[in-house]
């Protein structure tokens, strides 16, 4: 690692002990800064509705509430995950229901996009809706950093991911694709930034100013995006790193790991000088089942492709969307 790398690894990587709920509320209050919870969502009817109750509760309301807004993005789900959030207390936006003249594309990234478009805070945290271990702790140490150092741009979380199977649990076993393809691609191309821990992290905070001038991967290579791009116009100083202790969520099978591989591949490609655009143009990614009859191929395809930054898309629209204003803090 280099030595720069070492040196911000031990002044930019904080735990959540760090960032008691009293402190974040004086610093945001004081700094005049407006936070927005975003969580996009599909089919996360089971876990969602804790989520957003945790939040609502602890950080919506009370004399430290700093939280202003609190939105879950419906990424077209299927089962009752819009009812559990709006009644646990979330503004549930459809993701076709922003900037609804554009017509939507299945993605993460393509949900976070819609959920920046759909609030107005100066900062910005990301929740993915499956985890099953969540504190509103998670939220207040990823915005305490931005709320006292104006230099950052963008905190990520540091966590502990188990690999649960039915009884079996194996520590640190989560983050197959963050070993196997994240960081060597992290360690090859943007060297600096091997001292990230969790650069595939789903939960961050960003200042809004950050996040209207960014492209958006309609996928999972979102989080590779922000954090090279962030990196690349402000250096390793504007990026923090949270250690939130252990993080436990669902988990995709090998071709669902896969698909996720191929578009973090792809997008780190289109970000390494010198790629041919031809190389990172790949829409589908072949895989095989095992059938009775041998092998059967599945071609997945993949979200690749990028939105971009909503700056850029604000200044085309007339007048706001009705879906992008209101704030939604609870009276204290």
């Amino acid at each position: 690692m280099q030595t720069t790398s070492k040196q911000w690894l031990a002044s930019h990587t904080w735990t959540t002990h760090d960032w008691p709920r009293h402190k974040v509320a004086e610093a945001t209050a004081a700094a005049g800064l407006s936070v927005a919870v975003v969580l996009p969502a599909l089919n996360e009817a089971a876990t969602v509705g804790s989520i957003v109750a945790t939040i609502a509760d602890d950080l919506c309301s009370g004399p430290n509430a700093f939280v202003d807004e609190l939105v879950v993005v419906d990424s077209g789900s299927e089962d009752a995950t819009a009812e559990v959030a709006a009644a646990a207390g979330a503004r549930v936006v459809q993701r076709q229901d922003v900037l609804g003249h554009i017509p939507p594309e299945v993605g993460k990234g393509e949900a976070m996009w819609r959920g920046l478009a759909a609030t107005t805070s100066d900062l910005v945290v990301f929740v993915d809706a499956d985890l099953q271990s969540f504190t509103s702790d998670y939220v207040t140490a990823l915005v305490g950093p931005l709320a006292t150092d104006p230099e950052l741009q963008l905190v990520k979380a540091v966590y502990e991911r188990p690999l649960v199977t039915g009884e079996t649990v194996v520590p640190a076993g989560g983050g197959r694709v963050t070993e196997l393809v994240a960081r060597p691609l992290i360690n090859r191309f943007w060297p600096e930034l091997a001292a990230v821990v969790q650069p595939l992290a789903g939960e961050y905070a960003g200042r809004r100013s950050l996040l209207e001038s960014m492209p958006f991967p309609f996928g999972y290579g979102v989080e590779v995006a922000l954090m090279v791009d962030t990196y690349e116009r402000y250096g390793l100083e504007a990026i923090g790193q949270v250690d939130l202790g252990v993080r436990v969520h669902r988990h995709h099978n090998d071709h669902g790991l896969g698909v996720m591989a191929a578009e973090i591949l792809d997008t780190a490609m289109r970000r390494i000088p010198g790629v041919p655009q031809s190389y990172t143009d790949a829409p589908v990614l072949t895989q095989f089942e095992r059938s009775p009859d041998g092998y059967e191929v599945r071609v997945r395809p993949l979200a690749t492709r990028e939105r971009p930054p909503l700056s850029k898309v604000r200044a085309e629209l007339p007048t706001p969307s009705p879906a992008t204003v209101g704030l939604n803090r609870r009276a204290s």
